[in-house]
């Protein structure tokens, strides 16, 4: 309606049938193709709020009957498969614990055989592509034809501004990979913050989606789960107000031309890139022998040190940021001591 995008929203979980209810009549009007709500809830710890299960099933009919929503929710066992395709669930998700485990894909997948539900996988909480599209494949090769895949970003040690830290380089390479691939986005979970939620749906749009995964509550302060990263239905609207998609090509020849010039230059730099890579791996290879002939240990915590040292100290004077380029030698070095092995 706002974005020419699916958009899938409401609650993250189902806990009152008047909570649903409300949810989904404040939502009627607002451009919503699938009311969303969490039956069964996986949750990190234990004695946490974990759904009302298939109570809340009559709840999730009513409102596609009243309100002329279609209805979703997340399944992790062949059980709540059976449950929701007898109950006409028009779309499932499998989520990002469940989406690592291959013994429970092929359960999910097993038991999904023969319908014709649209099925979006969660990306795997690992920063993972091969395990989140070898979740995919699970599917497709047990006759599944409307499959797709929701990006909601990858658990992290580090310390961040998101919940889930986005990883766009996984999204990025899936893409790639499967650029006819159905791709949404949960910038709710990928945020963790209500306030974030807009920030990480803009980022999400730049990717080129096909649409959103958001949460959705009535009363968020009394959310049972959740709390922090779920909208109102009023703050849901705002967003769609304010988000925006770009062209992806400008009509103004002087600006593609532009845009050309800057991409032939971006092109010989990456080969020169890389050249500069292959002679530093060649160094790296005697470098290793030296070492091997003398036996001396391969990793040197102390020539490692000054290395960074010295490759962030360039980068403050090229204005770059020196997260970035320690980031970039981690990645080589790594490889410098594959080669050395």
């Amino acid at each position: 309606m706002y974005l020419n995008k699916t958009l899938i929203a409401g609650p993250c979980s189902a806990e009152t049938e008047a909570q649903v209810i409300e949810t989904a009549r404040q939502l009627r009007g607002k451009g919503v193709d699938y009311f969303r709500a969490g039956l069964w809830k996986p949750r990190t710890t234990p004695g946490c709020f974990e759904g009302v299960g298939a109570e809340a099933i009559p709840w999730m009919q009513r409102v596609r009957r009243e309100f002329g929503m279609p209805i979703c929710t997340e399944v992790a066992f062949r059980e709540h498969v059976e449950l929701c395709l007898d109950a006409g669930f028009d779309l499932l998700w499998i989520g990002a614990r469940t989406s690592a485990n291959p013994f429970l894909m092929q359960e999910l997948a097993d038991a999904l055989k023969g319908s014709d539900v649209t099925v979006l996988v969660k990306n795997p909480i690992n920063p993972d592509v091969d395990l989140w599209l070898g979740a995919v494949e699970r599917l497709r090769r047990a006759g599944l034809e409307k499959v797709g895949v929701i990006h909601r970003g990858f658990s992290s040690y580090e310390k961040i501004r998101y919940r889930n830290a986005p990883g766009w380089q996984i999204a990025l390479e899936l893409r790639r990979r499967c650029p006819d691939l159905p791709f949404f986005s949960d910038p709710s979970h990928m945020a963790g913050s209500a306030a974030l939620v807009p920030e990480a749906a803009q980022h999400s749009l730049e990717l080129g989606i096909d649409g959103l995964m958001v949460e959705v509550h009535c009363d968020p302060a009394e959310a049972l789960s959740d709390a922090a990263q779920q909208l109102t239905p009023d703050g849901l609207l705002r967003m769609l107000k304010a988000l925006h998609i770009r062209s992806a090509e400008s009509p103004d020849p002087a600006v593609r031309k532009a845009i050309a010039c800057c991409r032939d230059e971006m092109d010989a730099l990456d080969v020169r890139i890389v050249e500069l890579l292959a002679d530093r791996m060649e160094i790296s290879r005697r470098l290793g022998e030296l070492k091997k002939d003398n036996n001396l240990s391969i990793i040197q915590a102390d020539r490692w040190a000054a290395v960074v040292r010295n490759v962030c100290a360039a980068a403050r004077t090229r204005d770059l940021r020196e997260d970035f380029v320690r980031s970039v030698f981690s990645v080589i070095h790594d490889a410098s001591i594959d080669e050395q092995n």
